[in-house]
């Protein structure tokens, strides 16, 4: 990994990554279709229970999973194996506190959390119905994601992957099941995807376990002598509480202007929940590379290699970016590929079309943004990645209130404020990394 060609172990290493995160895309597309089929309230209810189901995704695989893997990466390249173990128990010990904390929140508070977003009637009861179960087993997702993040640590991505994969196929199949019922098992309609998900996870959990305890040979996870202390907490916590921004601002663009979307009425909502659950979609992708470039920057700043631990980060961040415009050009030039998947009602459709030509040509800058953020996490440097997210966020709330103030606002505008939170966004982290944010202060 130190002295191999850059491109081509960046792709071997994320290969996996990415094929397990196109099987998470296929997932969500297939449970959004099976709740389509149940009509446009499920849909419109979904819109708003969906974006909490990513931010649980961006906090433990993104946020603390990526601080995971980043600083367990840099132990393992100085080769220092026992702290790397330290980390690892304490990173899932961190992991159950905060999915009990998520837990808590949304099954106490959660009702009140969606009305504040718009959430009214049949819809608020449909978004509590996949809310409440799905966060009764968030363990399963927070387990699932530390120790995957450990996994990808080690370098093990396949193994990573095969966990992953493996999970989301449960999800799949078993949303499908209880979704609309099968034999003696009745349809639970849309709290059927929630059991699919946390069945999915808890299958991961358990592959994922069984290989660190069983297989894995560069990081036995071994934890007898290891004392429960602070330390490795905070050293992780350093990292992923200041990524955690990073989720949180862009789980917050998706609602906020969702917000705004419910008072046009239930299809404008469901039509953008569509529209911007690719923008939700394409950033497991994105942390295809991503999670790659948080390993091996991690493992090159170990090893003091900061020259190539910079060439790693923006190989890494110029692929997704591609893959990601490309996506976006497709869908804004041919919008219906993507809203006639999800629903029939043509208002539905014109809404998820509107968003996709105004916001999917700038698809790359979003994806360039998020995986130098991913790549920070290795250089354990967040500090401009955050500020850059957070600045988009302040220009889609400062745009959504001025426009919502306007006497005959259009749509068209809010999704031009989202589009120019993700050139921002883009553009201020990389021109921050370019200019030395990963460098240490000189003297």
């Amino acid at each position: 990994m130190l002295v191999s060609p850059i491109g081509p172990t960046l792709i071997r290493l994320a290969a996996p990554n990415i094929l397990s995160m196109l099987v998470l895309l296929v997932t969500l597309v297939l449970e959004a279709w099976f709740i389509g089929q149940l009509g446009t309230i499920p849909l419109a209810g979904l819109a708003l229970a969906f974006p909490m189901f990513m931010l649980m995704m961006m906090l433990s695989a993104g946020s603390i999973g990526g601080a995971i893997t980043g600083a367990v990466a840099k132990k393992l390249g100085a080769g220092n194996i026992r702290e790397a173990q330290e980390l690892a128990l304490h990173s899932l010990l961190l992991s159950l506190f905060l999915a009990f904390i998520s837990s808590l929140i949304f099954l106490l508070a959660g009702k009140w959390i969606y009305t504040v977003l718009g959430g009214r009637g049949l819809v608020l009861e449909q978004a509590l119905l996949y809310s409440d179960f799905f966060f009764f087993g968030c363990f399963s997702m927070w387990l699932s994601t530390a120790l995957a993040a450990i996994v990808r640590a080690t370098g093990n991505m396949k193994v990573a992957a095969t966990g992953v994969i493996a999970g989301f196929i449960v999800q799949a199949l078993f949303s499908a099941i209880f979704i609309f019922g099968l034999g003696p098992i009745p349809s639970l309609g849309i709290t059927g995807a929630a059991v699919g998900a946390v069945l999915g996870f808890s299958t991961a959990a358990i592959i994922h376990l069984y290989f660190l305890s069983h297989s894995c040979k560069e990081l036995p996870l071994i934890f007898k002598g290891i004392q429960i202390n602070l330390l490795p907490i905070m050293d992780i916590l350093r990292v992923g509480g200041l990524s955690a921004v990073n989720p949180f601002c862009s789980w917050a663009t998706v609602v906020l202007i969702g917000a705004f979307m419910a008072d046009y009425g239930v299809d404008v909502l469901a039509g953008y929940g569509i529209g911007s659950r690719l923008e939700f979609l394409l950033i497991p992708l994105i942390f295809g590379f991503g999670a790659a470039s948080t390993v091996m920057v991690g493992t090159h700043f170990g090893a003091d290699q900061i020259d190539r631990a910079h060439k790693v980060g923006w190989t890494a961040a110029l692929y997704s970016a591609g893959v990601a415009g490309l996506i976006g050009l497709v869908v804004a030039f041919f919008p219906q590929l993507w809203a006639n998947l999800f629903s029939d009602a043509e208002t539905v459709r014109v809404v998820c079309g509107t968003y996709l030509k105004i916001a999917g040509p700038f698809y790359a800058f979003f994806a360039l943004g998020l995986c130098l953020y991913f790549a920070s996490q290795g250089a354990g440097r967040v500090f401009w990645p955050v500020l850059a997210v957070a600045l988009r966020f302040a220009i889609v709330l400062c745009g959504a209130i001025a426009v919502s103030r306007m006497q005959q606002p259009s749509i068209e505008l809010f999704f031009i404020f989202i589009a120019l939170g993700m050139v921002v966004q883009g553009l201020l982290t990389g021109l921050s990394i370019y200019l030395g944010a990963w460098r240490p202060k000189r003297k």
